[in-house]
């Protein structure tokens, strides 16, 4: 009887949480082939007065979905360090993602139990302005994906590598974490980060810098574990640590050949002087294979079956014994 009030007391519970969800909206802008970014703060979902501030010690974890759907897109990732920071939503739409999508956000209160609903709609569209296409990625070591996600950090790491490019518009294109490109979660030992990929895009060409840095003199200097060419400063210092043998550049300026179109043939096939099959197999009896395969096994297990008669019938012991032993 007990455990019966303790179910129904977790069931009421269950369900006075699921009412409390409220139906809070909020309509975002993201842009195709642009890094979107959305943070999960708590004070958004505790509902605390303007001149109440969120207690730090307060957990909370958050559930995102998309409408109708278990996951998330394909395209949006989400991640939280812990349960007492801050969630954030982060990807970037392809062309196929254009649309209206809605993205279900459920907080979860640790302490108290309490959730709270948010609806988020995603109205992706295209971007304005000059395409971008000269793309630079950077391996970020000294930083974890959340780390970089926030607006301040974002922006520092555009304006240092515009110490390093031609000057002109840098938009981040893309932003991902090291151990979704099959990295292996660092040690837990102090400094240690997980990494983070950055892609940065501009209408400007490269510098000699970064052309120099992904040179195949450069990748070759890696391969011996060596540092790289680098003929500029290092205007990441000292607040990120790239890993300059894990710079990629990619130049979009010039348009792709198209594919050829394979042309359907006759079905036969040329004539290749390498390749000469025999046109004509020599008859072959195989009677005598036969035989042997049969006979042979059947010759061996009548040999085994006779001496085992002889060894058991022929070669009893006590047969004399016995016979001394018995009267006429």
């Amino acid at each position: 009887m007990a455990a019966a009030l303790v179910w129904i007391s977790l069931l009421v519970g269950l369900l006075a949480g699921l009412g409390g969800i409220g139906a809070q909206q909020t309509t975002l802008h993201p842009l195709v082939g642009r890094v979107f970014v959305h943070t999960l703060d708590h004070a958004n979902f505790l509902r605390l007065p303007e001149h109440v501030a969120v207690p730090p010690t307060v957990p909370i974890t958050y559930h995102a979905h998309l409408q109708g759907h278990p996951d998330l897109p394909r395209w949006l990732r989400y991640t939280q360090r812990s349960p007492h920071h801050p969630g954030f939503l982060y990807g970037t739409a392809t062309p196929e993602d254009r649309g209206r999508q809605v993205i279900e956000v459920t907080a979860y209160n640790r302490d108290s139990f309490d959730t709270t609903g948010q609806r988020l709609v995603l109205s992706i569209g295209d971007p304005e302005g000059p395409l971008l296409p000269y793309q630079a990625e950077f391996l970020v070591r000294s930083h974890d994906v959340e780390e970089v996600l926030p607006s301040t950090p974002a922006s520092r790491f555009l304006t240092a590598v515009g110490g390093l490019w031609e000057p002109g518009e840098l938009q981040l294109l893309n932003i991902t974490s090291a151990l979704d490109r099959g990295g292996r979660v660092p040690l837990p030992i102090e400094g240690r980060k997980e990494g983070v990929y950055i892609k940065v895009g501009s209408a400007s060409p490269f510098s000699s810098c970064l052309k120099m840095v992904a040179s195949p003199d450069s990748q070759a200097r890696c391969a011996q574990g060596q540092p790289p060419l680098l003929s500029c400063y290092d205007t990441f210092a000292p607040h990120f640590r790239v890993d300059w043998c894990n710079v990629s550049l990619v130049d979009k300026s010039v348009p792709e050949p198209a594919d050829e179109v394979p042309t359907p043939g006759d079905g036969i096939l040329e004539h290749d002087p390498f390749f000469c099959p025999p046109t004509e197999a020599t008859a072959r009896d195989f009677l005598t294979d036969a035989l042997v395969t049969l006979l042979v096994p059947l010759l061996v297990a009548l040999l085994l079956t006779l001496l085992l008669a002889y060894i058991m019938c022929c070669r009893r012991e006590g047969r004399l014994k016995r016979d001394l032993a018995t009267s006429e």
